[in-house]
């Protein structure tokens, strides 16, 4: 029960005034009486009271003295602190109030009303720190809230691209691989400046994980032309080119079924146009140059390195050397020249991640 007991510190430099505070409220609370400012400090080093009462006319600190460097330390700044005094005047009162006081009492007190007041400030201090807990403690449900609901997102573009994956058996590793190409790809374009506006505006890590999902269209292609050991034909390859299409379609459904797309968005953008090519060759809708998004340009580049240096049912797996070799070469008409260039200097880490 003493354990739950609030306990007051009461200043006075005047006996019989503590003698008498602590008459009155030592059947309620703890008291510690204490003569004067200085004492109180020492006294604060040791232990942190519920409430202080404190005499504004003192020899040596003054209750005003006092105060200030009770609102000067974030060890004390929070005691609630009840001025007592034998002066009745505004002019005390508000300066008392303004250095951070919650109450005047004025000396000789009466008990009963002593004893009200001090239940009163005890209780609004005890429902502040309540409200202080309950706040901090919405604050860690909605961060854990948020962190479930990325969680949820990051299950949901795991489960589609692997479902990509498992349609795709023959480009296993394909879609992790080409997230990291884009993450060295983004690296690479902060440390030089090249884009970086543009760079600055992405929420990277939504960039790199909404990556997954770039040949989500995959899904809708037949199996026979999936598979195909050879040369497709016109149709064939007219199908496969959908896949742009209908990938951006199933991304624009989920867009629509939501208030939070931005990882969606980015998504989207990389379906529809990491086939695009430099010179305006590309598919579905021929941009050329800057017409095409930036993350349609470097995903371009992850997607052909990685699928020139894995084995394909219609090739054999190139060497990076090749491969690199390759994407130099179509510098300028299948590839943004800025990000070959950047390639090109950031290339042993494809190696890496390729295991070539």
């Amino acid at each position: 029960m003493s354990a739950e007991r609030k306990t007051i510190f009461v200043v006075d430099d005047n006996l019989t005034n503590l003698t008498v505070a602590k008459s009155v409220l030592g059947d309620a609370y703890n008291i510690s009486t204490i003569s004067s400012g200085e004492r109180l400090f020492k006294m604060l080093e040791r232990s942190i009271p519920d409430l202080i009462l404190l005499d504004i006319s003192m020899p040596g600190m003054s209750g005003y003295d006092v105060i200030k460097v009770l609102k000067s330390n974030s060890k004390t700044f929070d005691i609630p602190v009840v001025f007592l005094t034998a002066l009745d005047s505004e002019e005390i009162e508000y300066e008392g109030l303004s250095l951070g006081a919650i109450d005047y009492i004025t000396k000789p007190f009466s008990p009963p009303l002593l004893l009200k007041r001090i239940e009163v400030h005890l209780l609004v201090e005890s429902q502040k720190k309540e409200l202080v807990n309950y706040a901090n403690n919405l604050e860690i449900m909605v961060e854990e809230k948020i962190r479930t609901v990325v969680e949820l997102k990051n299950v949901v573009l795991k489960t589609m691209a692997e479902l990509v994956e498992h349609r795709d058996e023959i480009t296993g590793g394909h879609i992790d691989r080409t997230q990291r190409y884009v993450k060295v790809l983004i690296d690479a374009m902060k440390a030089s400046g090249v884009y970086l506006d543009e760079v600055n505006r992405w929420d990277e890590k939504l960039v790199i994980q909404s990556s997954q999902l770039h040949d989500v269209g995959k899904i809708s292609v037949k199996d026979s032309i999936l598979f195909k050991p050879g040369k497709l034909t016109y149709d064939e390859f007219e199908e496969i080119k959908n896949h742009t299409v209908f990938g951006e379609k199933v991304i624009s459904n989920l867009i629509n079924s939501t208030s939070d797309s931005e990882f969606l968005e980015y998504a989207r953008i990389f379906a529809i146009s990491h086939h695009e090519k430099w010179n305006g060759k590309g598919y579905p809708k021929g941009l050329a140059g800057d017409e095409i998004p930036l993350l349609g340009r470097m995903m371009a580049i992850a997607d052909v390195y990685d699928a020139l240096v894995t084995d394909r049912p219609y090739k054999v797996a190139f060497s990076h050397r090749t491969a690199v070799d390759i994407i130099t070469a179509d510098s300028g008409s299948h590839f943004d020249p800025a990000l070959v260039e950047l390639f090109v200097g950031v290339n042993d880490k494809f190696s890496k991640i390729s295991g070539q």
